[in-house]
């Protein structure tokens, strides 16, 4: 059996993988895990919950709570909101630790159980393997008056909105923006926010029903934002996901905006003002060779972490770095937030533009987005890749010919028997060629 827990938490069709009886017994585990330490100081441990709209979040977010209930945690219920909310509410709640129900951007069949450790942090792969470890073993379970308490934290909304109003570094006034909800989290908080900070707002798919969320709209699918933003004269639209942890964007031409972009207007509004330390910023070994170039040329240095918003956070934990992002519009400001925060992102972005009145599109020109292939080379041997000479040679040839113009990566999947073979140059045909001859050499080599 493979691991449980994938690089969010644990996610899968809900009902299907993900059980009531999976979501009480990993609360029982977290639980004996990250309350460890409260209950060994003979004080009650707590933790907060939240899901996002989908329906099968009414039987899961019941089985979890029954379970840290029974082995003796405090539940604070938070009912809907981002997962955002929940790190921010952990740490602010001085909760022990956090859990939210939620498949991010996955079809509304799928759910999902992540947790937050104290002060509102992802946790490190060693804790969610003693979670696992722990499901299924023996417990001694707490009676009478030992047995944890649930209450409804009826303004966990709010609070989180008055947080993001408190970080947002100016007002809106003289912006019209769409915003797209996803018909998840975002539809509860993301439009009052915007309008209460002085922007004409027009939301979209904001009408959650617990069916619809991600459901042709959302930043998985960008057609309804570009349309919007052309038909009501926006200055830009914003899409979120279905648990508002992530935001993509379209220009007043209805042209996209992905998280590289959003990730440098954000790095050089910041570094304008003295917010950025060191003039670092922590993207991925995905992001585009356009945002690293583009931020060279501003005199700002990027590191690169694994794919994954944990992994953006570490790298920015460990190096006290104050921003960092993903392609696919997860993004950090670790001075407010501890994980990805699409709506926190948008505010910040639109307010550049309205503190300096440049459009978005003139913003997000700094990058120079070059073509990206990605060929996935599947039925291979990814453990052998590393010491293979032939395919060494074969990457450095690659690199050679691209120059600075270019860029080589081969990253083995995590969950699956393939690797991935990434290249960008400076035309896609080139880029296509490179990938083609490279999975070639991939195939050749490491088949099983």
């Amino acid at each position: 059996m493979g691991r449980l827990f994938g690089t969010d938490g644990v996610r899968g069709l809900a009902n299907g993988s993900v059980t009531a009886e999976l979501a009480l017994d990993l609360a029982v585990s977290a639980a004996r895990v990250l309350g460890s330490a409260v209950a060994a100081a003979a004080s009650r441990s707590r933790a907060v919950v939240g899901r996002d709209p989908r329906a099968s979040g009414d039987f899961l977010e019941a089985a979890v709570v029954a379970g840290l209930a029974s082995a003796g945690v405090d539940v604070l219920r938070l009912g809907v909101v981002p997962t955002p909310a929940v790190a921010y509410l952990t740490g602010t709640c001085r909760a022990d630790f956090g859990v939210m129900l939620s498949a991010s951007h996955n079809p509304m069949a799928d759910n999902g159980i992540k947790f937050f450790a104290a002060g509102g942090h992802k946790l490190e792969d060693s804790l969610e393997d003693a979670i696992e470890d722990h499901l299924g073993s023996a417990w001694k379970r707490p009676v009478g008056d030992a047995v944890g308490r649930v209450t409804d934290l009826d303004d966990a909304l709010q609070r989180y909105a008055d947080h993001l109003r408190e970080a947002a570094p100016t007002p809106l006034t003289g912006l019209r923006v769409v915003l797209d909800c996803a018909d998840g989290a975002a539809s509860l908080v993301a439009p009052d926010v915007f309008a209460s900070l002085g922007a004409e707002v027009v939301a979209i798919h904001a009408s959650p029903d617990g069916l619809n969320i991600n459901e042709g709209c959302g930043s998985t699918h960008l057609q309804p934002l570009r349309a919007a933003v052309v038909q009501t004269g926006a200055d830009a639209g914003f899409a979120f996901d279905g648990d508002a942890d992530r935001v993509l964007a379209a220009d007043a031409a209805g042209r996209d905006v992905d998280g590289d972009q959003l990730l440098a207007i954000l790095a050089l509004s910041m570094d304008a003002v003295g917010a950025l330390p060191g003039h670092r910023v922590v993207a991925t070994v995905m992001s585009n060779l356009g945002l690293l170039l583009a931020m060279r040329a501003a005199g700002l240095d990027v590191l690169l972490a694994d794919v994954g918003d944990r992994y953006v956070l570490e790298m920015m934990r460990d190096h006290r770095i104050a921003l960092g992002g993903e392609q696919s519009g997860h993004l950090i400001l670790g001075d407010h937030a501890t994980t990805g925060d699409g709506i926190l992102a948008a505010l910040t972005v639109a307010a550049r533009m309205a503190s300096t009145g440049t459009p978005l599109a003139e913003l997000a020109g700094v990058v120079e987005r070059l073509p990206q292939v990605l060929v996935n080379v599947a039925g291979v041997d990814k453990t052998r890749a590393a010491a293979d000479p032939e395919l060494a040679d074969a990457v450095a040839r690659a690199e050679r010919e691209l120059g600075d113009g270019g860029r080589v990566l081969l990253r083995p999947s995590g969950t699956e028997p393939l690797i991935r073979v990434m290249v960008e140059a400076r035309s896609r045909d080139e880029a296509t060629r490179v990938a083609e001859q490279l999975a070639g050499v991939v195939r050749r080599r490491l088949a099983l």
